[in-house]
Order: structure tokens, then sequence, then C-alpha cells
């Protein structure tokens, strides 16, 4: 075969792009979390307000991943990131971490979620649920192991139907009319409220926007375009969030908002009645999808590049050339993702079981590779770069400083499956004693892959 055929090649677009993090972010969390942040906030006013600052946050984050992203694009993404700033070992920490907790567990997630609604739509006994849930990962992951352009195509089709449904909840809510008596006059705030804790949830239901590292090896002119997939991705998702959490707060008040569950539902039975509710229903069925479609069809990148850092499991690392995807990866992500469902069945909670599972780690990692911009800045100081994050060193601070807070929110007020998820991190520390070694392993800037598209001597840029 064609060395150039078993390489990422870059099929993906600036629309294709835009639209795989839009789907992987517009997912469950909308309409689940508006609830709880209003139980931690004491007014509409600063119910909105958080909102806009953890989209604001999650552009800061983005800036900054831009930056590394448009230097070094590569299919590997953080890991990639992670190796250049740090060394292969903290590299292949960061990817065993994800194979087995931070991906996998944010898989088996969506798919708990997925399964809980479809078993409403059509009950299928007491394990319905887990069931739904294997059958969701096996026939996605089956389709983005056929190739890298089915995957693509299925996530545009559901990311355009999931923001139309999000479309609709804003337009009822903001331009149509329910009885006034429905929406509960605001009162005092509870005693729990904690704007830091409303921030948590916020920023979860943001999470997902750093996945569009792992496009930039298959991103067309990765170095030019990945800070406008960032930059327009994120400002899309902060305008649909805020606008959807003004027109439920306009229809159901804060009051109503901290009293509900389903804050969506309830919104939709008020100003269009039962048609409504179902609307929603199946409108989150569709965001699941999308985002479990996403997750799914970014995951895979990072066991393509481990593995071949791997004396053992080189399988891993082969690309297909047919399908254009890695799809022994795939294969791979989706055997250990079943098995967190089978785990998952253990306890009715699966869905906050695997949140708590991914948190610490995930923002303990995301913390270094924010770090990591400052490393890389000051080990090629003279390097041009095509993108450089504006306000250095302001924005990749503040970026810091939340991911520091986030990792320890995540460790204080998560539940035993957060310990369970640290334990299976240092479980994995044997895998270094099967790295591949040269005579400048562990050097600075030294990766197995190479980057993709990124000319030798960048044209573009400031310097």
């Amino acid at each position: 075969m064609d060395r150039n055929q078993s390489e990422p090649q870059a099929v993906l677009s600036v629309f294709d792009a835009v639209t795989i993090m839009v789907g992987l972010v517009v997912g469950i969390g909308i309409f689940r979390t508006p609830s709880i942040v209003a139980s931690n906030v004491e007014s509409e006013g600063m119910f909105l307000l958080v909102w806009i600052a953890g989209g604001m946050t999650t552009l800061i984050g983005a800036l900054c991943y831009a930056e590394l992203s448009a230097a070094h694009p590569h299919a590997g993404g953080e890991y990639h990131f992670l190796s250049l700033a740090y060394g292969r070992p903290v590299a292949m920490m960061f990817g065993w971490a994800r194979c087995s907790v931070i991906q996998t567990g944010a898989i088996a997630a969506v798919a708990f979620t997925l399964g809980d609604y479809l078993a409403l739509i059509a009950p299928a006994g007491a394990h319905g649920p887990a069931l739904y849930a294997a059958l969701s990962i096996g026939m996605l992951t089956a389709v983005n192991v056929i190739g890298t352009i089915e995957g693509k195509n299925l996530q545009i089709v559901v990311t355009f139907i999931e923001v139309g449904a999000v479309a609709a909840i804003i337009l009822f809510g903001l331009f149509g009319s329910a009885d006034t008596a429905e929406r509960a006059a605001a009162s005092a705030p509870p005693e729990t409220a904690a704007v830091g804790m409303a921030m948590i949830f916020v920023l979860l239901t943001y999470g997902g926007w750093n996945e569009a590292a792992y496009l930039t090896g298959e991103l067309k002119d990765a170095p030019r375009n990945i800070a406008k997939v960032l930059s327009v991705g994120t400002l899309l998702l902060v305008t649909l969030y805020a606008l959807a959490n003004l027109a439920l707060l306009s229809i159901l008040g804060l009051d109503g908002l901290r009293a509900s569950d389903a804050v969506a539902a309830e919104m939709m039975r008020a100003v269009a009645g039962p048609t409504g509710e179902f609307m929603v229903t199946a409108a989150i069925v569709i965001a699941a999808i999308s985002t479990l479609n996403a997750t799914i069809f970014t995951g895979a990148r990072v066991y393509y590049a481990m593995a071949r850092d791997l004396t053992v499991l080189r399988c891993l690392g082969v690309w297909d050339g047919r399908g254009k995807t890695p799809a022994n990866g795939q294969m791979a992500q989706g055997a250990i993702a079943l098995a967190l469902v089978a785990l998952g069945t253990v306890t009715r909670e699966g869905f906050k079981a695997m949140v708590d599972y991914t948190a610490p780690v995930f923002w303990g990692f995301l913390l270094m590779v924010g770090l990591s911009v400052f490393v890389l800045r000051r080990r090629h100081p003279l390097r041009k770069l095509p993108y450089r994050v504006p306000f250095y060193p302001v924005t990749p601070i503040i970026f810091c400083l939340t991911c520091l807070y986030m990792t320890y929110a995540s460790v204080m007020y998560t539940g035993a499956a957060a310990l369970v998820g640290l334990a299976v991190l240092a479980a994995g520390a044997p895998i270094l004693l099967f790295r591949q070694k040269d005579e400048k392993d562990g050097a600075p800037g030294r990766d197995a892959v190479p980057e993709q598209h990124l000319p030798a001597t960048p044209t573009t840029g400031e310097s």
C-alpha cells in the first residue's frame, strides 16, 4: 500500500470540523444542567452571567488550543502537545488515561443517557437502558470503522437536527406564550447557592470543545484553519447556550428552573403542550447520538498516536487507507467503552458515576496542556507561529487557573468513582516499560508520528 494511504489525510473542511465540534458540545448537558445552575445562583441576572462567563472561559481555552494546534497539527491532538512539551512518558500516561478513563468514560456516560431516553420511547425491560447503550456504541463505532467520510456525514446530519431542535426551543421560549401562573416568582436563593459550583456545571455543559485538536491531522490547511474552527465553533456555542437559557428563564423563571429536573420538557409543555414535550424528548435522543458519534470519531485518534510509541499493540497504530480512519483504534475504544457500560449496570447512577470517574483526570491533564503553551514558547522562542494566542501571557494564565480550580473541585465534590479513575490512571504506569527507545527518547519535541500539513518554515502569523 502506498505510504500516503496509510497516514491521516486532509479530508475535513472548516465547515466539517466546526460541525463536529458543535455536535460534540451541544449534547445532553443543556437539557440537564440549567436547573442545577439555577439552584446555585442568587438572581436571574447571575444565572445568565455564569453561562456567558463559562462561554468566555471556553473561548480562552479554545484560543490557547488554537496556538498549539496551528503550530503542531497532528491526529494525536493533546497527546502530541504533551509529548513535545514534557516528553513521551507524560504523553503516554495521558494516552493511557484517555483510552481507559477520559474518552471511554465519556462515551459510556453519553451512551447511558441515550439508553435511558430510548427506553422511555421503547421499553426493553430492566436492563433496557444498558442494552440500548451497548447497541448505540456498537453501531456508531461500526460507522466510524467503515470510514472517516461516513462518520463525518452522519455527524453533519445529526448536528443540524440537534441545533434545529435547540433553535426551536429558543424560538418557542422567546416568542411563545404560556400561562403566567406557571412562571414562578423569584424567591430568596437557597442556602446551598454557590457560584463556583454553578460554574462547574456550566463548564461541564461546554465540555468537548478541546476535541477539535484531534481533527488537525485531517483538517485541510490546519495551521491556517484550526483557529477559525475553534473560535467560530466556540462563539456559536456561546450564542446557542445564552439564548437557550434566556428562553428557559423567560418561561419558567428562576424558581421554576430550580424546581425542575427536565427544564426543556417543562418549558415546551408550557408553550406547546404534549407535542412540545415529545419534541424535546426526541431532541435529547438526537443530541445524545450527535455527542456520542462525535466523541467516538475523535477518540480513537490517540490510540493511533500512542500505539506508534509502544513496542506492543502496534496494530492500533495502523491508519486504514481505505476508510481513512484509525479503524483498529476505533474497535479497541469501542471494546473498552462496552466494558464500562457493563460495569455501569451495577448501579442505577451510571451517568453520574461515569462523570465522576473522568473529571479529575480530565481537568488535570487539561491543565498540563495549558501549561505547555508556556513550555513550548520558552523552548522555541524564535519559531514563527501560524497563530498566536492573543494577550499572552494573561490568556493562558486564566485558562490554567480555571483548570486548576476544576481539578480541585472535581476531587472535592465528586464521589468514589473519581478515586477509581485516579487509581486506573496510576495503574497505567507499567506501559512506560514498553515505550519505543532511541537515542533521543524523551527528548523535547520528539514524537514518533510526524506532524501533518505544517511547512518547515511557516510563512503566516506573527514572529
